[in-house]
């Protein structure tokens, strides 16, 4: 009996006959089972009695009748198309009842329900023993509705819609179902955030097509078929098969790092991928996820090629990396209300996000510790709070890659167990680990040898005595000391092989085309401007709740403005008087300046990508558009880099004579300009060296390097210009065009020492005291950073599934 209700878990509780009545037991759900508003494990159904589900007062209501005699509960399910306030009055007419007293309208409940082909390709005709009975092509669908000629059926989340979708993740309204002359019939998307899907494939926004008889329509987590005049939903609750066949993965050289791998992967059930260093884990995952597709071979998500319909289906599976990704800085709540904002459509209501939020933290049992930040919570805390972003979307197959690394014994026994019991909630769950202590909580267990090649594939308990060791540590020495040996040889002439893998290894591959990677590029559930005011509001959130790094970026702005006062202030920035003067340290304290604002500008941001990039990552698969997340950082970084400039300016020109009058304003203004554009240009230098490094460590010997780099070629050192190569190379450092807009305004041709005595005419160009020559300088120096930002852009590919690197 499926209640279509946020309270209501995944296997809330049982109806059974006991011999002499009718009784009810509650599974452990976490809203509760409720009699007479009290709150049961277990409790006998007495006519008349109401019990609710979820919540005592207005949750979903059973009302038991009387039973002739104890025969077969037939469910009486409200129809999905129903708004849920109907659903609810419907639920309180008899939920169960004999079957010669079932209404009419429920009568094809008992009709025989015929199978069909659910994906695009072949049926697997007998799966392997272990793998699930059946496959998506086999499902019986969840419920279906009658479509007549002319009608037209609207799909949506919104209660006004004539088949309501109760998914966050379907737009308020979504598409619609169009009949046509014929008898034919229409799929129309009605500008829909997530996307509306035929055979896998995304309709364009409020694009239509034509449906034949095969056609797949998917819409969140439903898929809907056109069956002669009725209308089949099929809703994926998370009761879906996983398989992988004859999966290869083949690098530069000719080098196999995945070997032929072969698995089928039961419904509801928690599957353990362990294996030594080199075996392929990684490389598997990624293929598993549609990261990085095998070069050979097929993923198979409830018979559909994972593949072929990664943009829909992606929605449906949840990938926890290694590392933490979200926020560390952060609250609980808070930075999964910033993940909920960017994975749920643009039309979901804020109440509609936290009540999903605060679903997800009582089940991982993370409400007590909503309001903790991420960094304060033990590494077991953290990791369920990794799976709860997971979770927001209801993904029915969830991978997981090394959620135990670093954890001790009783953190990893903690992570196991909820792993477990996700499966046991509705979910099929993947857990590729070093550990081997908790494995006999996984159903199946898939030992990778090296090379990449499976060794074992069945029951944890099991695969000690086939590899004929009495531990773990035998096992992983053996395939260190025979790494030649023919371990997927072996496994294939075992009776395990007969058992778990080798109905599915005979299937063969299904040819399918890989369609365009524009084709299997994910919708992006917000707009661009959407996205990029929540990445700001996030972004803003982490610096600020971070009070170090607050206070550092306003000590070394001002430490650094108060460098340059060491030079005493009589030798200031105005020409000296008589004019015949010159002032040698006009030069010294702009270099100090600019250096220091190179330094600052480079410091905000040389580490703001790099540590962040699992969070891209995982974000950028679903749907987080790559232009929106470097905007965000160029917003943010360059209000910071501003506010510094001017604290540096503030301070080091304070006790400074400046010019009398400036070329286009005021001499302190012009200055200030020029310094806050040279430390944005450095702060996208910074970003550059960001997403170019693998590791933070190496941040700052590259911001050390950059940062000397621009005092030499400044042209205050030495002459730069007349100096063929040495000059067109400073052109591309930002000091050189910086100092030289700082030099326009105070006229250091003139206030500077002539480099040749003999011709004080010949002064460098680019200081020449003149409105176009400081627009020049201020122009180019901006071009710089601007480049630089298409640089990043570029570089940001790298870091993405492979699916993804079309994507803007």
């Amino acid at each position: 009996m499926v209640i279509d209700d946020a309270r209501v878990s995944w296997r809330h509780a049982t109806i059974s006959w006991n011999g002499r009545g009718w009784g009810i037991e509650d599974h452990g759900s976490t809203n509760g089972t409720y009699v007479h508003g009290a709150r049961v494990q277990q409790a006998e159904l007495v006519p008349g009695t109401p019990v609710h589900l979820g919540n005592a007062t207005d949750g979903p209501r059973l009302n038991p009748v009387a039973a002739a005699a104890p025969q077969p509960v037939v469910a009486q399910q409200a129809p999905a198309q129903q708004a849920p306030a109907q659903a609810y009055a419907q639920q309180q007419a008899p939920a169960y009842q004999a079957p010669q007293q079932q209404p009419q309208q429920q009568a094809w409940e008992q009709q025989p329900q015929v199978p069909h082909q659910q994906g695009g390709g072949p049926a697997v005709a007998r799966p392997a023993q272990g793998a699930a009975p059946h496959q998506g092509g086999d499902r019986s669908p969840t419920t279906f509705h009658q479509l007549s000629l002319g009608h037209v059926m609207r799909i949506g989340r919104a209660l006004e819609n004539e088949l309501v979708v109760s998914d966050l993740q379907v737009s308020r309204h979504h598409a619609e179902f169009r009949s046509m002359p014929g008898g034919r019939f229409e799929i129309h998307d009605l500008g829909s955030h997530n996307g509306t899907y035929v055979n896998g494939q995304l309709l364009a926004k409020s694009g239509s097509a034509m449906l034949g008889p095969n056609d797949i329509v998917g819409v969140g987590h439903s898929t809907f078929r056109i069956v002669g005049d009725r209308l089949e939903e099929l809703v994926d609750t998370g009761e879906v098969s996983f398989s992988a066949r004859h999966l290869t993965v083949t690098v530069d050289g000719g080098k196999q790092i995945l070997k032929d791998v072969t698995f089928g992967v039961p419904e509801k059930s928690l599957i353990g991928v362990i294996g030594p260093s080199g075996s392929g884990k990684s490389t598997l995952l990624k293929a598993l996820t549609g990261y990085r597709p095998a070069d050979q071979g097929d993923v198979l998500y409830d018979n559909r090629n994972l593949y072929k319909q990664f943009a829909e289906l992606r929605q449906r599976i949840g990938l926890v990396p290694q590392d933490d990704i979200l926020h560390k800085e952060l609250k609980v709540s808070t930075a999964l209300k910033y993940a909920a904002k960017l994975r749920f459509p643009g039309d979901t209501a804020e109440s509609e996000r936290a009540a999903r939020i605060n679903e997800v933290l009582r089940e991982l049992k993370l409400d007590i510790h909503k309001d903790k930040k991420i960094t304060s919570l033990s590494g077991g805390q953290r990791k369920r709070v990794s799976v709860a972003l997971e979770l927001l979307t209801k993904p029915s197959l969830i991978f997981l890659d090394e959620p135990t690394s670093g954890l001790d014994p009783g953190m990893d026994r903690d992570v196991m167990q909820l792993l477990r019991g996700l499966a046991d909630d509705g979910r099929t769950v993947l857990v590729v680990t070093h550990s081997v202590a908790e494995l006999s909580l996984c159903d199946k267990l898939l030992v990778m040898a090296p090379g990449g090649s499976v060794a074992y594939f069945g029951p944890p308990d099991e695969a000690l005595n086939f590899f004929g060791y009495s531990t773990w540590a035998d096992v992983f020495s053996s395939f260190e000391n025979y790494r030649e040996y023919d371990w997927a040889g072996r496994w294939k002439g075992s009776q395990h092989y007969q058992l778990y893998a080798a109905d599915l290894d005979a299937v063969a591959p299904q040819s399918v085309a890989m369609p365009p990677a524009q084709q299997m590029r994910p919708t992006k559930p917000q707009g661009w401007g959407s996205q990029l005011w929540t990445l700001i509001r996030r972004y803003v959130s982490v610096i600020a709740s971070d009070k170090g790094f607050m206070g550092l970026m306003l000590i070394l702005p001002a430490v650094l403005g108060v460098v340059s006062t060491v030079i005493p202030a009589t030798f200031g920035l105005a020409p000296p008087t008589p004019p015949s003067q010159f002032n040698g340290d006009a030069g010294t304290i702009m270099l100090i300046l600019a250096v220091g604002m190179c330094f600052s500008g480079a410091a905000n941001s040389v580490r703001e990508l790099i540590k962040e990039r699992v969070i891209y990552e995982r974000e950028r698969a679903t749907g987080l558009s790559r232009s929106a997340y470097l905007m965000s950082k160029v917003i943010v970084l360059g209000f910071i880099t501003a506010i510094q400039g001017v604290i540096i300016c503030g301070i080091g020109f304070a006790p400074r004579d400046l010019p009398l009058e400036g070329l286009l304003m005021p001499p302190a203004v012009e200055l200030c300009v020029s310094v806050i554009a040279l430390g944005f240009t450095s702060m996208m230098f910074g970003l550059v060296i960001s997403s170019l490094v693998k590791t933070a460590e190496k941040t700052m010997p590259l911001l050390v390097m950059f940062a000397i780099v621009q005092v030499v070629f400044t042209g205050i050192l030495f002459q730069v210009y007349d100096s063929p190569g040495l000059e067109q190379f400073a052109w591309l450092m930002p000091s050189r065009w910086a100092v030289a807009a700082a030099g326009t305004t105070l006229n250091l041709g003139q206030l500077m020492p002539p480099w040749d005595r003999d011709n004080p005419t010949n002064t460098d160009p680019l200081w020449d005291a003149t409105v176009g020559q400081w627009s020049l300088n201020i122009t180019i120096l901006l071009l710089i950073g601007i480049a630089c930002g298409f640089a990043v852009q570029h570089l940001l590919r790298r870091h993405e599934p492979e699916v993804m690197r079309a994507g803007k």
